[in-house]
């Protein structure tokens, strides 16, 4: 079985718009439901949860309805409550994924998208499921274009570090759903609260995590400037 969790419980605070940012509408729709879309037309994916508050699951369900009307709704099969940070609200998917499954294969797989990335595309997540076999996990990154320094003060440079071994990585993340949960576990309950990434937790635990192409355009909308550029795009405006 391969479950997909899309998580869209964060408070966008960088943004500083009026709600969360994963709900900001562009070209008619909600952020999260240009994330959520590719997600429920992929054929690898069988079952969909969503990571939001109570109060937005009937909007995202309405809204991706109003997308297309022939999709099948049905994979979103349930909605887990944010935690306290962004793993421990995977955290909470993966619970609500095991407490619903009446059995699991040691080949079940979890991917972990971003309902604050808009540009993902199905070719993406047939990267990643196709990168996946003989491995633990995948994450798509990006090359650094930039000179890159360490500073072990934040004041003064300490040194230079290799670039050429320096990526970027992004969202969809897929992994072996019973090896990272058991990888997050071992965090709990206070290593867990530190955590960055998605994947640190599965390269912490030792899993074996496959790098595949990233996709620039696939960027998290973090700032004002993403945002003006995600509703440009969606909307249909001239540069």
């Amino acid at each position: 079985m391969n479950y997909g969790l899309l998580l869209s419980g964060g408070i966008g605070s960088r943004i500083g718009a009026n709600m969360p940012k994963q709900y900001v509408k562009a070209g008619g729709h909600m952020m999260v439901s240009y994330a959520l879309m590719p997600i429920l037309q992929c054929s690898y994916i069988d079952k969909v949860y969503i990571v939001c508050e109570n109060v937005w699951k009937e909007d995202i369900l309405s809204d991706v309805r109003s997308l297309a009307l022939d999709l099948n709704e049905m994979k979103v099969v349930g909605f887990a409550q944010p935690g306290e940070n962004r793993q421990l609200s995977i955290v909470s998917g993966m619970e609500m994924i095991l407490r619903d499954a009446e059995a699991f294969d040691i080949d079940d797989t979890i991917l972990v998208h971003d309902g604050a990335r808009p540009f993902l595309t199905a070719e993406m997540l047939n990267d990643c499921y196709n990168a996946i076999v003989g491995h633990d996990g995948v994450m798509p990154t990006l090359p650094m274009k930039d000179t890159v320094y360490e500073s072990n003060d934040g004041k003064s440079i300490t040194k230079l570090l290799e670039r050429e071994k320096i990526f970027a990585g992004q969202s969809p993340e897929l992994f072996n759903l019973l090896k990272y949960y058991d990888a997050n576990m071992a965090l709990m309950p206070d290593k867990i609260s530190k955590v960055n990434g998605a994947t640190e937790p599965a390269i912490m635990y030792g899993m074996d995590i496959a790098m595949i192409p990233g996709d620039e355009n696939n960027y998290k909308v973090t700032s004002g400037v993403d945002m003006a550029e995600f509703v440009r795009i969606k909307e249909g405006n001239s540069p």
